[in-house]
């Protein structure tokens, strides 16, 4: 006897299914459907059926059914209107070929240098700020992440050059995503989108004629993808080069930037713990002394907060694959056909994997508890398998820098006292959050500075602090 079909959750409309509530309050139908069915449930968008996948057990066949009875290239191709046919949006074995550029950019050497120029630009931005005054924080840390973005992988002197109208023009294409709409409509976003796209192109294509004739001049990862050459030897097509690129920055700031302002928000939201990060900081990165990849390792605290903005505020809370073969999940058969989808939001508050799991509490993930640890695809804030995000460690030391820097040389206290979750169709990122900030003063910053840790100095330990 064949196994059924999940079942499909309550609330759908006769002709568009849930897909008003998918796109208003996905969240809260996901949640819907995991109270009335556990782990595996069906919605239905329109005339698709998607399957919802919640577990460890559904997410490893999820991910590593990827590439095989799952597709990955269909569902996104409202993303192939914006980049092209790159990395996960290309046929597998071309993904292949170009992942394996993708994971130069992160080789250690990069990663030391991206380490530098991070700091150089948050400092930068720190520096603009003052000494006193309130900002609107999710607005000033996207700029920001753009800003490390654009002169980690483009470059210092390419990034000064294209100016403004780069991220501009970015913005325009980042509108024109929509994964429910056919991308092709003659809608002004797609319009703006499509003009977006072709500016950019005529913006960097004389950028990369210049590289491919001086390429001696130059060492960065814009130059890596110049040099990209196929296993025949023919050097890769411009517009693969400008279609990675974008991708690549998209990638590189459209999630980062969330996480990034939640990791602020909920550690003021949370000052016993915080008491923990400021002491950390004094420890192993007081002012003035540079934070280099071994520093940023011992920021055991920082690190373990953002984990934790990963599980409680991933910034994307769906994956999609196209049901290439049938394909059975516990007690039930998904057909070929079908969409089969992950969701964070629910998965990472399971309490059979997390203690107390709507509770901001950073140390589930220190030594003793590792909660984290328990299966490899309990946490999947930032996917799993081969697709995996490459950019996962450069994400996650970016934003360690943002929060050490800035806790480092501010005393900061929310305004908005409760931000909100803003959900799109794109990355969620937090609601217009204000900031009131005061910079510590000089004296302060210098008894700082006095305190030159040692090469082995240790973080606070996690057992001086206690959860209520």
């Amino acid at each position: 006897m064949s196994k059924p079909t999940p079942p499909v959750v309550s609330g759908a409309l006769p002709g568009l299914g849930h897909a008003l509530e998918f796109r208003s309050d996905r969240t809260a139908l996901m949640r819907r459907g995991f109270e009335e069915h556990g782990n595996t449930f069906a919605i239905k968008l329109a005339n698709q059926n998607v399957a919802i996948l919640i577990g460890p057990e559904n997410h490893r066949t999820f991910f590593m059914e990827t590439d095989k009875a799952l597709g990955i290239q269909e569902p996104y191709r409202f993303l192939r209107a914006m980049f092209g046919e790159v990395l996960f949006l290309a046929p597998h074995d071309v993904y292949l070929d170009q992942r394996t550029v993708v994971l130069e950019a992160f080789r250690r050497e990069k990663m030391l240098h991206y380490a530098d120029v991070m700091q150089e630009v948050i400092q930068v931005w720190l520096d603009r700020l003052g000494d006193s005054g309130e900002i609107e924080l999710v607005s000033e840390i996207t700029h920001l992440v753009q800003e490390v973005a654009g002169n980690c992988f483009l470059g210092r002197e390419v990034h000064q050059q294209l100016g403004r109208e780069f991220w501009d023009l970015y913005i325009d294409l980042a509108k024109g995503l929509d994964p429910l709409l056919p991308p092709n409509l003659p809608l002004p976003k797609f319009v703006r989108r499509d003009r977006a796209k072709a500016r950019l192109q005529s913006i960097l294509e004389p950028v990369i004629v210049e590289r491919r004739r001086h390429p001696e001049r130059y060492d960065d990862f814009l130059q890596d993808l110049v040099n990209k050459r196929y296993p025949d030897g023919r050097l890769a097509e411009q517009d693969l080069i400008v279609n990675l690129l974008l991708g690549l920055m998209f990638a590189g700031h459209e999630t980062t930037a969330g996480q990034a302002a939640w990791t602020i928000i909920l550690l003021l939201q949370n000052p016993d713990y915080l008491r923990l990060v400021q002491q950390e900081v004094q420890q192993v990165a007081p002012y003035g002394v540079h934070i280099d990849p071994r520093r940023t390792m011992q920021l055991d605290h920082i690190s373990w907060a953002v984990r934790e903005v990963e599980r409680m505020r991933p910034s994307v809370d769906m994956l999609m694959r196209t049901v290439e073969q049938d394909v059975e999940v516990g007690d039930y058969l998904i057909p070929q056909g079908w969409l089969a989808q992950v969701a964070q939001d629910v998965a990472h508050n399971l309490p059979a994997l997390f203690d107390d799991p709507e509770t901001f509490d950073p140390l589930r993930y220190a030594p003793g508890r590792t909660e984290d640890k328990q299966d490899r695809f309990a946490l999947i804030g930032f996917g799993g398998g081969t697709h995996k995000c490459t950019g996962m460690n450069f994400a996650n030391m970016e934003m360690t820098l943002i929060t050490a820097l800035l806790f480092q040389q501010f005393d900061l206290e929310l305004v908005t006292a409760h931000p909100q979750v803003q959900r799109g169709l794109g990355a969620s990122r937090p609601g217009r959050t204000l900031l009131r900030y005061r910079r510590k003063p000089q004296s302060e910053l210098l008894a700082q500075s006095a305190l030159q840790p040692a090469e082995t100095g240790a973080a606070p330990s996690a057992t001086t602090f206690s959860r209520n």
